[in-house]
């Protein structure tokens, strides 16, 4: 009989008698059963607990897939209650099993890995997966599955091109998340289908390059504008080709970042739903983009000054250092974080042309150490509120109790940017710059005010993100900028 599953998850003829209960059906899993891949997950979990080892990889390569898969499987243990199920496929295979039929799962994974799946999962009655040298896809798996239960004698679900060859020897054809091209090959054999509902492709690699970040990364054009040179060609066109190589650098790094975190990711409420974390992009397509945005940005920074390729190179190390290893130590994620946002500062400065006054990086170390400590506190206090105050943060170096003791640093932090502020109206190379210098006492209680109401929202749990992009879409953020640059205009003499 024909199960026929309709587009979204949902199954239809719930209610039918079971179809053949003699009849096994045979699950794969990487991208079937879950929407990854364990190949692929292996080596990010490789990477990320002994990056060193990865050298071996092409090594254990060259030997065939399977003692590749051998040896990561010996490497590194898979959490199989993190990983992202097709909930839809696992809700069908609960009713397949409760009306008595057989179920087994056939993955090209390794076996150790495959069993723990099936394992978590409790529905499965077997599993034929890859061992002792033998890798179990594509024909290979065809013809375990034929010698087993013989031609038509199993119904078979998967989603891939590799499937092509299996397909054909089953009795039924079930098509899990299928791309179209796989479709069209499948044709006529496919007997029933789930597509679980997905962004546009488009959507969701600009989800994963972060590209709403890139709003941070026109403070590469604070230089200019705070030395008065905002309309001089050359000084802006280094400024944009900075802010393009700084997003493609940047976006590398994010991509890095989610893949490294894609297990802790799928731990928390909302990193969940993030393309790698989801499954909504593959974490091979990961390790292709890292490249490719990397490679760019550096282009691009070839065109610059010398010091721009200094600063986006200390960036990397930066940013890779910190993925990899300070975002796990209290407080140094924070002290890095402004640290970041400060050396955006510095690269504009270098692709300009123009010099970054020491007021302009005392002020932007304070105040982006106070809006890295809200994201931080944020983060725990979601947890003080869900009653886990003495848990630790995955992957990180706090407990959700330390988030007072973030709370008064960040608002410390705020107010000693407002201090510099302050002290460099009374410095003398402000009269430089401007005519009426006592003007922009003006903009001391305009940042006083921005500071303490995003401290206070926070503290009210009503900063979900990243507060800079929480900035961009609060009104009241676009009040204080544009009064405050009513302020620097009429100080400068202007109009």
């Amino acid at each position: 009989m024909t199960i026929p599953i309709q587009p979204g998850g949902s199954v239809a003829g719930a209610n039918r008698e079971p179809a053949g209960s003699a009849i096994p059906l045979c699950v794969d899993l990487d991208g079937t059963l879950i929407r990854t891949d364990l190949l692929w997950e292996s080596v990010v979990l490789l990477a990320r607990r002994r990056p060193l080892a990865m050298m071996l990889l092409p090594f254990w390569l060259a030997r065939g897939k399977a003692h590749l898969k051998e040896k990561l499987a010996r490497a590194v243990r898979i959490d199989a209650a993190t990983l992202p199920y097709n909930e839809a496929l696992v809700e069908h295979l609960r009713r397949e099993r409760a009306s008595g039929r057989r179920l087994l799962l056939v993955t090209a994974s390794h076996a150790r890995p495959a069993q723990d799946v099936a394992n978590h999962v409790g529905l499965f009655d077997e599993v034929l997966a890859t061992e002792d040298g033998r890798n179990l896809s594509g024909a290979r798996k065809r013809e375990e599955l034929v010698r087993r239960f013989g031609e038509r004698g199993f119904d078979y679900a998967g989603n891939s091109a590799a499937d092509l060859a299996v397909w054909p020897a089953a009795r039924e054809a079930l098509a899990v998340d299928a791309s179209r091209a796989v479709l069209r090959r499948l044709g006529r054999r496919a007997n029933g289908m789930i597509e679980s509902p997905r962004r546009p492709l488009p959507l969701a690699l600009a989800s994963a390059i972060r590209a709403r970040q890139w709003v941070k990364n026109l403070l590469v054009f604070v230089p200019i504008l705070l030395a008065h040179r905002y309309f001089d060609g050359t000084h802006l066109a280094g400024a944009a080709l900075g802010f393009v190589a700084f997003s493609l650098g940047a976006s590398g790094v994010y991509v890095l970042n989610d893949m490294l975190d894609v297990e802790a990711d799928r731990l928390h409420p909302e990193k969940r739903r993030r393309p790698f974390a989801s499954g909504e992009l593959p974490l091979g397509a990961g390790l292709a983009l890292i490249p490719l945005l990397a490679g760019a940005s550096l282009g691009a920074a070839l065109v610059l000054p010398p010091a721009f390729g200094i600063i986006l190179g200390v960036y990397f190390a930066a940013t890779t250092l910190y993925s990899f290893l300070l975002k796990q130590f209290a407080l140094v994620d924070v002290l890095m974080l402004a640290g970041l946002f400060t050396l955006r500062i510095m690269a504009g400065a270098a692709a300009s042309g123009v010099d970054a006054s020491e007021w302009l990086l005392a002020f932007s170390m304070f105040i982006f150490l106070s809006l890295a400590a809200v994201k931080r506190f944020a983060e725990l206090q979601r947890m003080v509120a869900a009653g886990e105050v003495a848990s630790k943060v995955a992957r990180r170096g706090y407990f959700a109790a330390d988030h007072l003791l973030i709370l008064q640093m960040g608002i410390c932090s705020g107010f000693m940017s407002v201090l510099v502020l302050a002290l460099y109206i009374t410095s003398d190379g402000v009269s430089r710059l401007y005519s009426r210098p006592e003007l922009l006492w003006l903009a001391c209680p305009l940042l006083l005010y921005w500071i303490g109401r995003i401290w206070l929202l926070a503290h009210r749990g009503e900063v979900h993100d990243d507060p800079l992009n929480f900035a961009v879409r609060d009104w009241n953020t676009w009040i204080v900028a544009l009064a405050g640059t009513a302020v620097m205009v009429a100080a400068s003499g202007a109009g």
